[in-house]
């Protein structure tokens, strides 16, 4: 019986496999689906996940304007030094002299009274009365003005980075002789070439003043902006349009050492919340830039930690997003430490201090780091490069 039984059981017969590409295919197009929804919130909510302490700045407590810079006459540079005067001087050095030293003034009047008559004496003190005059004029002279001295000069080496990822080095060759300057940077980017940007000028009542302003992009054509002095008119090669020249223009990386040689001059003016305005022109258009200080911040470079002045520019209008940084050290006679500028997508370029950490011109910044870092010495390339702290001519 259970024989018979099991003859009629149904047989189990294997199942055929269903297709299972079409699942393969749906996971896919969920991940991607996904990937795409997160790439849109994070696109959208950028600005909310950057640190506060990148986006904050301090209160705004002092707003400066552009102002003429401190002028030192030319006079108080050319009066003889008391060890170099003659065995044997005449009256009228001798009465220079008295208006130096007070101490010195019985002998030069003595001396005076006896070789014009009474009735001439007061004619005697007035030159006497004239020079005390003026010497009160030139102090005053001296005192006004912001304080401004030139950063020392040299060929500056930086690491490179683009979004984070390091590049090629770049340079910033910076000179000048207390008269004119000139300042060209390089920034080679891969696969578009270097990026170079070239000032140069005098430097006149305000500071530095741009003659011509070279922005070129690795293959593209370059283009020109022309300070025109004389005529008080910006031209462009890019665009026909001209502005006005206002006083202490400035390009987009002079305005560097403008502020860097601002705050050399008078470090304390310089604290948290001060805010400077700065004019700047462009490759075709200009533009005020309110620069504010942000406070002392130590920066790390491959050299070693260094102590900086953080200054940011802030946005010029509702909407503007492109944020430039700038960090002065004065360990390095104020130069720029770091450079950082981020366009409105995020996209960051930065420059940071390659090399010894020490002022250009000193033994120090002489010295070679290492076999790996020879070509990044910064330092002079004769006596001309030392620290020049400004004397203005009448302009």
């Amino acid at each position: 019986m259970s024989s018979t039984l099991a003859k009629h059981d149904p047989v189990t017969l294997p199942r055929a496999r269903e297709p299972r590409g079409w699942r393969w295919a749906a996971v896919l197009v969920a991940v991607l689906a996904l990937h795409w929804v997160a790439g849109e919130w994070f696109e959208r909510h950028r600005d909310t996940l950057a640190p506060d302490s990148t986006t904050r700045a301090p209160v705004q407590v002092a707003l400066l304007t552009p102002q003429r810079i401190e002028r030192k006459p030319a006079s108080e540079a050319q009066r003889p030094a008391p060890a170099t005067r003659a065995s044997k001087p005449h009256a009228a050095a001798e009465h220079v002299l008295s208006a130096i030293r007070p101490d010195a003034a019985p002998k030069p009047a003595q001396t005076t009274a006896a070789a014009v008559p009474a009735s001439g004496a007061a004619a005697a003190n007035a030159p006497a009365a004239s020079d005390a005059h003026a010497g009160n004029a030139q102090a005053a002279e001296r005192s006004a003005g912001a304080k401004f001295s030139v950063p020392p000069s040299g060929e500056l080496n930086y690491d490179t980075f683009y979004n984070g990822v390091q590049n090629q080095p770049g340079t910033i060759h910076w000179s000048s002789d207390g008269q004119t300057y000139e300042m060209v940077v390089a920034v080679p980017l891969p696969f578009v070439g270097t990026f170079s940007y070239s000032s140069h000028g005098r430097i006149d009542a305000f500071g530095l003043a741009p003659e011509q302003y070279i922005e070129k992009r690795g293959r593209r054509p370059e283009d020109v902006t022309i300070f025109n002095h004389a005529t008080k008119q910006i031209a462009f090669t890019r665009t026909p349009a001209t502005l006005a020249l206002p006083d202490a223009a400035q390009d987009r990386f002079s305005v560097v050492m403008q502020l860097a040689s601002l705050v050399r001059g008078d470090p304390d003016t310089y604290r948290p919340g001060v805010t400077r305005q700065f004019y700047v022109a462009d490759n075709d258009s200009g533009q005020v830039w309110p620069i504010e200080t942000i406070g002392d911040e130590t920066v790390r470079t491959r050299g070693g930690f260094v102590t900086a002045r953080h200054f940011m520019r802030l946005p010029r209008s509702d909407g503007d997003k492109r944020r430039i940084d700038v960090w002065l050290a004065p360990s390095l006679g104020w130069l720029p430490v770091r450079i950082l500028q981020t366009e409105p997508n995020g996209t960051q370029f930065e420059l940071l201090w390659r090399g010894k950490l020490a002022e250009p011109g000193t033994a120090d910044a002489q010295d070679v780091q290492g076999t790996e870092d020879a070509n990044s010495t910064v330092g002079p390339e004769n006596s001309a490069n030392s620290p020049v702290e400004f004397t203005h001519e009448k302009p």
